[in-house]
């Protein structure tokens, strides 16, 4: 169960995981004992534990390289990875991934878009984050920072760079994909709608983009106004979800993907590789 009162006294001031917190889990059964002592019962318990950590031993080596320092002593500078107006008159639109901050980097990461017109000066950057939304702010937040700026001390990852002839249509309808986000005012860090939950709506209306989410964007099988089905962010299937509490995907980029409380299990096709939850995408 989500404790949301530790939750929300643990937030940074602009981090994005502020949530309504709304919507809690079901509590989970006791498992009954075995008749034979319960000793193989407990044998299987721990082995599912031991499993379920050996899965996420991985995902917190990015929360850990922050947890040094305070959330507001953490990096946030650029990381060097959108090229230099200056030097590329081209158009650009990149999207990155970084690890949310604390426990919550754990399991999930938060996305957003960068765009540059071609000739244009400066970059543009698009994201919904949580913090100050039940105060009146609105959810989605433009140029908060740099396109390629460390997330509290996590570095991002580029998941799409695309360039040169036909980008400048494409930031066209980036642009007009966020004015029709269906949720300019409201937040919810789970199951949804929140910062990945923006950023599959961007790629179902672009579909040109071939946007591919990780499989630890949670939010991203949330669909807009309860809908059951729709086609992924990529525009190469299909995907049924139950309010982002379940769900199952099947398309040619993101490959085979199932969804149960927001935790994935699939096998990408694009690019080969196992989605496990928390993890991500493991080549």
């Amino acid at each position: 169960m989500i404790n949301c009162s530790i939750m929300q006294k643990s937030l940074p001031s602009d981090s994005q995981d502020m949530s309504v917190c709304r919507q809690r889990p079901a509590p989970v059964p006791p498992i009954a004992m075995h008749a034979e002592g319960g000793s193989r019962p407990r044998r299987h318990r721990l082995a599912a534990a031991a499993a379920v950590a050996l899965l996420l031993i991985p995902a917190q080596a990015g929360p850990a390289r922050a947890a040094s320092v305070p959330w507001y002593e953490a990096r946030r500078d650029p990381s060097g990875q959108a090229p230099d107006p200056a030097t590329t008159p081209e158009a650009v639109v990149q999207v990155y991934a970084a690890r949310t901050v604390g426990w919550r980097g754990i399991f999930g990461v938060h996305t957003w878009i960068a765009v540059k017109p071609a000739g244009a000066a400066r970059f543009s950057r698009y994201e919904v984050m949580g913090w100050g939304v039940e105060r009146g702010v609105p959810a989605i937040r433009v140029d908060r920072t740099g396109p390629d700026n460390y997330w509290f001390g996590a570095k991002p990852e580029l998941i799409l760079d695309r360039r040169g002839d036909g980008v400048d249509a494409m930031i066209e309808k980036v642009q007009a994909a966020v004015k029709s986000y269906p949720y300019p005012d409201f937040y919810r860090l789970w199951p949804g709608p929140n910062s990945n939950t923006f950023m599959a709506h961007i790629g179902r209306e672009v579909p040109e983009l071939g946007l591919t989410l990780p499989g630890n964007a949670i939010g991203k099988d949330y669909l807009p106004g309860g809908a059951l089905l729709a086609r992924t962010p990529s525009g190469t299937g299909y995907q049924l979800s139950l309010f982002g509490l379940a769900g199952l995907m099947l398309a040619r980029s993101e490959g085979i993907e199932m969804d149960l409380l927001g935790l994935t299990f699939g096998v990408g096709f694009k690019r080969l590789a196992v989605k496990l939850p928390g993890v991500g995408d493991v080549p």
